[in-house]
């Protein structure tokens, strides 16, 4: 696997362009598609949820990083109103905002410098032709998914999801191209799916509840092959460690409590000094 490229870098997109300044901005950007699709189905809003949710790599190796669901992904300068819209990707070395004025509207490429490091696409019909690169397109057209993930921004790792199939396909970036990743480039016992060196986590599918919704789940595991735990389950985890850590101080109190009847019992004052 080849090293995790931090910018984009593809030089020849950039020969006879404007200047960066006069590009257009986020705001400025229309659309390719004049008729947009309608809003996301359900599994399309509780999927990309939990994957940010459990999105918790190693802060040693990763630092800040950027998670994001259905949003514009404007990746060509020499055709500003071309995008694609990822259902979840995650970028290394841009944070996430802390105010709700800086938020994203579009993730434009030329604007962050940085490509993403993972996308995961969640199979349809009418999408799997589009996502996994076989669509036959006219030369006039706008790249495929695949092409523009691929060759225009490099991103290391791609994942097609279908919860249909309950299959995850990963790939990595190999030489230029994606090669799709197997079982044993996992170095975790009894998990696979998708090994993510540079974050410390892996990436597989989970049977459970999510959200109340029983079913087959992306979701992310950590080195011992543990599930690294969505909001919910860190709040009980929080509010067991809270009722724990009061037992343990009603039991200590109660202790004190037994140990000053037992001086008094020999006629020692415990609360003098």
């Amino acid at each position: 696997m080849q090293p995790v490229p931090k910018r984009w870098d593809n030089r020849w997109q950039f020969e006879h362009l404007p200047p960066k300044s006069e590009l257009p901005t986020m705001y400025d950007l229309p659309s390719e598609d004049p008729e947009e699709p309608g809003l996301p189905d359900d599994f399309h809003l509780l999927q990309p949820r939990l994957l940010s949710e459990t999105f918790q790599p190693d802060p040693v190796l990763v630092g800040e990083f950027y998670t994001a669901a259905d949003i514009n992904l404007y990746y060509d300068p020499a055709h500003t109103i071309r995008y694609k819209r990822p259902d979840w990707l995650v970028v290394l070395g841009v944070p996430q905002v802390s105010d709700q004025s800086q938020l994203r509207l579009s993730y434009v490429i030329w604007q962050e410098e940085i490509a993403p490091y993972l996308i995961v696409e969640l199979l349809s019909p009418g999408t799997e032709q589009e996502d996994l690169g076989t669509r036959v397109r006219d030369i006039e057209q706008p790249p495929r998914k695949w092409d523009v993930y691929e060759r225009y921004l490099q991103v290391p790792y791609y994942a097609t999801y279908s919860r249909y199939t309950n299959e995850l396909r990963p790939f990595g970036l190999v030489a230029g191209r994606y090669r799709r990743l197997d079982r044993k480039e996992v170095p975790v016992a009894d998990r696979q799916g998708l090994w993510l060196p540079e974050a410390g986590i892996g990436l597989g599918v989970w049977a459970g509840a999510y959200e109340g919704v029983r079913g087959e789940w992306l979701r992310f595991f950590d080195t011992a092959g543990q599930w690294l735990p969505c909001q919910s389950e860190r709040l009980a985890q929080e509010t067991q460690r809270a009722e724990q850590e009061a037992q343990r101080a009603e039991q200590e109190t109660r202790r004190a409590e037994r140990l000053a009847q037992q001086l008094r019992a020999l006629g020692i004052d415990p609360d003098e000094s």
